[in-house]
């Protein structure tokens, strides 16, 4: 397994085998090497902000029922009742004190005790160890500036090394100002194309933003901001795969509209005081947080999970984010801009989704298949750069967001214990 995953990605020469876009075999080991073993976004705060309140979503194709229970702390567990493995929890969210499966009337309390069993004395003759048959938690749980994150692996190492350097450019989508984040509502939908196609274009490509798009940005729907000759930026990669897209600091992301525009700099002193010298430096506004957890602050302020549905289906999960210190009328235009924009029928997102489908599409061919992926732009022109605790391309447009993203995926695939993972983006002295 490990020299086969190898001989697929080649980060060294860039190029990427199709075959793992495609082949179902592979997909199968990536719920096993990937999904079951990184950490994995589950939700924000605020969609569980009271005890009682829950949030179902998956982990790979694992469901799971994401809890705070009566005394306000936080679980997440298998969405599967422990009986005859029937799902539990069938609603989105809400508020509950106990969840009743459905199949023969098992029932747990909402810290995933199981505490009703239907006939337990005459049927069971009180035999049935109850304090054996809870949920099936996940083996580790953390929360990062209200952002929660679990992993199914006890081995893994605990979130705050697993984010690592990336930690400082999740904060300039998330804790910008006092009071961090809220989010609003929720848009899903289904796109047949490989989960990693969206998740990498998100964590590096820039570059198809003045052609797939060049209708947004020519009709100034949106400021384009990766788009502009005169532009600045650069890929950033903060190692464990996590990959960032970066403009200047003197530039802005934000949609063609005055009050988001003057928001963005009136606010911006009290950013780059929180978010310190480093924001001299780098502007992050497009993101992929190692494997499926996307954030985009660009053109709209959106985070969204790509759930794998099998090798050629992807089920997007997404929300609005915005400040929760901003005025009523800023949160309005940032909801209006990101329906616009990027939800299932928005402008960007429409022109997105019909190339990673037709990517995915076209693989399915016996001859194609065999083609190499090339991502070679900016190979052997990005360098480690200690002021920003990461690889950094030379100029704006690069591919070397990509090869430490198939770097990792291919480093995960392997199937090595974590100590044993090599991060080929974390030290100087390592390259891709």
């Amino acid at each position: 397994m490990n020299r086969g995953m190898h001989e697929l990605v080649d980060a060294d020469r860039g190029v990427v085998s199709r075959r793992i876009f495609i082949e179902p075999e592979i997909y199968q080991q990536e719920l096993k090497q990937i999904f079951a073993r990184c950490w994995l976004f589950l939700c924000h705060d605020s969609q569980i902000p009271l005890p009682g309140d829950f949030f179902t979503t998956y982990m790979g194709e694992d469901p799971v029922l994401v809890i705070r229970d009566n005394d306000g702390q936080v679980h997440a567990f298998l969405n599967v009742c422990r009986h005859r493995g029937n799902r539990l929890c069938r609603a989105d969210s809400g508020n509950a004190a106990s969840f009743t499966c459905a199949y023969h009337g098992w029932t747990y309390r909402n810290d995933g005790r199981l505490t009703g069993v239907p006939y337990l004395r005459e049927a069971y003759h009180n035999e049935l160890d109850r304090e054996r048959w809870g949920l099936i938690p996940v083996a580790l749980l953390g929360n990062y500036k209200g952002l929660w994150f679990a992993t199914f692996d006890s081995e893994a190492p605990p979130l705050h090394e697993y984010l690592g350097e990336m930690a400082w450019y999740l904060d300039n989508f998330v804790d910008r100002r006092e009071g961090r984040i809220e989010i609003l509502g929720m848009h899903r939908w289904v796109i047949p194309c490989n989960w990693k196609f969206p998740a990498e274009n998100f964590g590096g490509d820039a570059y198809h933003v003045p052609w797939s798009h060049l209708s947004a940005v020519t009709t100034s729907f949106s400021t384009g901001a990766t788009a502009k000759r005169n532009a600045t930026g650069t890929m950033v990669s903060p190692g464990n795969g996590h990959v960032v897209i970066c403009i200047g600091p003197e530039m802005s992301g934000e949609p063609p509209a005055d009050k988001l525009l003057d928001y963005d700099w009136a606010t911006r002193p009290e950013v780059n005081t929180r978010l310190g010298p480093r924001s001299a430096l780098v502007n992050p506004i497009v993101a992929t947080v190692f494997p499926n957890f996307s954030l985009l602050r660009a053109t709209s302020r959106t985070f969204r999970v790509w759930h794998p549905r099998g090798p050629d289906k992807t089920e997007v999960w997404s929300w609005v984010f915005m400040d929760k210190a901003a005025p009523p009328e800023i949160k309005k235009a940032i909801r209006l801009a990101g329906a616009r924009g990027f939800g299932p029928s928005g402008t960007f997102e429409q022109d997105d989704m019909d190339n990673w489908q037709e990517c995915t599409r076209t693989g399915r061919g016996v001859i194609s298949r065999q083609m190499l992926l090339n991502t070679q732009m900016g190979l052997g022109h990005d360098r480690f750069d200690p002021a920003l605790g990461a690889w950094a391309s030379e100029y704006r447009y690069s591919e070397s967001n990509h090869r430490h993203f198939y770097c990792r995926w291919s480093e995960m695939m392997s199937g090595a214990p974590w100590n044993e993972v090599v991060d080929h983006s974390a030290s100087e002295n390592d390259h891709v």
